[in-house]
């Protein structure tokens, strides 16, 4: 099995022969304790080495404020990888998919068919690597408040999570509400890691299982300024207000 090396101190340090992959992982823990800041430190690594990329960020308004977040974070230009990075936007507003421009498409990702068709079409228009691509997507759970669609988006992501090894998957997802659903996906991962968040705005992060490398269960202490943890924090609460009751009714 290859091994992306990771670049970030505090993360080398509990894995220090990189992430195994293709493999999935889950990044879990309550609402607002900064999972997609951990998993944007995979993906930083990722893209740095060379990998193609494709986003599903749920709770996010827009690529924007991704590529906001990956320059803060990490000093990653995301306008640099236009070749290696599609952005698939959360639509509930559309029937199925359509792509806006190069690098981003607007998609139904409620429908398990839809979220299968669009990656399957953004891995085909993005330039291919060595490494393969990674899909990283946050909010997961965002996809169970919908009663219609609750069970089929559970069984496809279970499906991925467990079955699908042509691409690299990372994905986070909040357990506060639909513990048992997330169980599923916990059980179902390759790499299951948790984060959790502390006043004043300290960031915690632990790893329970991993495939095909050696790793420390120690917590660490995530090195995110205070100030960009509560701006990110409060613009992905914000969008979540906004979705949550729309999907509630679909």
């Amino acid at each position: 099995m290859n091994t992306l090396k990771i670049e970030h101190e505090w993360l080398k340090g509990l894995i220090p022969d990189g992430l195994a992959y293709p493999t999935s992982t889950i990044i879990s823990g309550p609402g607002g304790s900064g999972k997609p800041l951990v998993e944007f430190a995979f993906v930083a690594s990722w893209l740095k080495a060379g990998g193609s990329l494709i986003g599903i960020p749920l709770q996010y308004p827009s690529v924007e404020f991704v590529k906001r977040s990956m320059l803060k974070l990490f000093d990653i230009d995301l306008d640099q990888y236009n070749k290696k990075y599609i952005n698939i936007q959360f639509d509930v507003d559309i029937d199925s998919y359509e792509q806006i421009s190069e690098n981003e498409i607007r998609a139904n990702l409620l429908k398990p068919e839809v979220l299968n068709e669009v990656i399957a079409l953004a891995d085909s228009l993005i330039e291919k690597s060595k490494l393969g691509t990674m899909v990283f997507g946050s909010a997961l759970n965002l996809l169970f408040f919908s009663p219609t669609y609750k069970d089929a988006a559970l069984k496809n992501l279970e499906t991925i999570i467990k079955h699908d090894k042509s691409k690299t998957f990372i994905f986070s997802v909040s357990n506060s509400m639909l513990a048992e659903e997330i169980k599923h996906l916990e059980d179902a991962s390759d790499n299951l890691m948790y984060t959790r968040m502390e006043k004043p705005m300290k960031l915690f992060f632990n790893i329970e299982k991993m495939a095909g490398v050696k790793f420390s269960n120690k917590e660490v202490n995530v090195p995110i300024s205070k100030e960009i943890l509560k701006e990110i924090k409060e613009i992905a609460e914000k969008s979540r207000k906004k979705i949550l009751p729309k999907l509630k009714n679909i």
